[in-house]
């Protein structure tokens, strides 16, 4: 097959890695411009350009998709198919019919539960037991396509955003070089019912609102593990709590009912939260016993509820 590939992070990057080493042309990378990130802010190539360098694919990073140059550019490359994974930019219509065989898709989930931009979190945050890749054939639809393969992966009970990412990233590679060995191959039209969007993550809504059962803010901490990381406030200060677990307890939200090496237990709406990995503002992620050496916490203590922490 001779590719376009479209794709910006890690996610991406495995199933372009796994591409190429199934011996497809690779003839065009489209990747997100630079950005300045890390405490410089100097500029930062994505994930997906990293691999394309060490492969010495041909880059092109246009800020649009829309303009007709960006689009005679991709059509000169006359591809069988383009694969989109992860890209961040609208691919409009006249984009979408280049290709031979169109463009496929890999979405990190089980179509039609969680189209859009944050399905991995989403997923976690709604408590599912399940989650999945799905290689789509791609239309003007926000992930409205016909789906070509799919196949499912239970959600572990401490599974975090990071670590379903990693599953998936892998499922997802696996499934794609999978779908073009096998062009063209039916699609199945997606069901009309259970429909679910996954909107893109604010980072205000990583905020702890302790008022809310244990097991949804277990859920919480894990969905945000690692961005934006869920946060709370204890004495006017930000605090990231990386992980816990749902236990037994009662109090007013946000009281700290026990500390110990292991764990610091705060009551929430129904049952308890215990807190095992903590960060404060500037700090590093620490297990209990070191955050607790240079931040005494005491049972009887509170963390901020939400409304008070606004």
């Amino acid at each position: 097959m001779r590719l376009i590939f479209a794709g910006t992070p890690e996610f991406a990057a495995q199933a372009l890695a796994a591409i190429v080493a199934a011996g497809h042309e690779v003839a065009l990378v489209l990747t997100q411009p630079d950005r300045p990130a890390g405490r410089g802010m100097s500029l930062q190539h994505s994930a997906v350009k990293q691999v394309a360098l060490a492969h010495g694919l041909a880059l092109f990073q246009p800020p649009s998709l829309k303009d007709g140059a960006a689009q005679a550019r991709l059509a000169a490359v006359d591809a069988d198919a383009m694969v989109v994974a992860a890209y961040g930019l609208i691919l409009p219509q006249a984009v979408l019919d280049l290709p031979r065989f169109g463009c496929l898709n890999i979405h990190a989930s089980l179509l039609p539960r969680w189209r859009g931009a944050a399905p991995i979190q989403r997923a976690l945050l709604a408590g599912d037991d399940e989650s999945g890749v799905c290689i789509m054939q791609m239309e003007a639809g926000l992930d409205t396509g016909p789906v070509l393969l799919r196949e499912a992966l239970a959600i572990a009970t401490d599974e975090t955003a990071a670590t379903l990412h990693d599953k998936l990233a892998a499922l997802g590679a696996r499934l794609i070089a999978d779908a073009l060995d096998r062009l063209p191959m039916p699609a199945a039209a997606q069901p009309a019912k259970g429909v679910t969007y996954a909107h893109k993550i604010d980072k205000a809504e990583a905020i702890i609102d302790w008022s809310h059962p244990a097991a949804k803010l277990d859920r919480h901490i894990r969905a945000f593990n690692p961005f934006p990381g869920a946060q709370a406030r204890f004495a006017g200060q930000p605090v990231k709590l990386w992980r816990a677990v749902a236990v037994t307890g009662s109090g007013e939200p946000g009281t700290i009912l026990t500390v110990d090496r292991q764990q610091i237990v705060v009551a929430c709406g129904d049952g308890a939260l215990a807190v095992s990995e903590l960060q404060k503002a500037g700090g590093k992620r620490l297990p209990v016993q070191q955050f607790l050496a240079g931040h005494p916490l005491q049972v009887g203590q509170r963390f901020e509820t939400a409304s008070e922490a606004v």
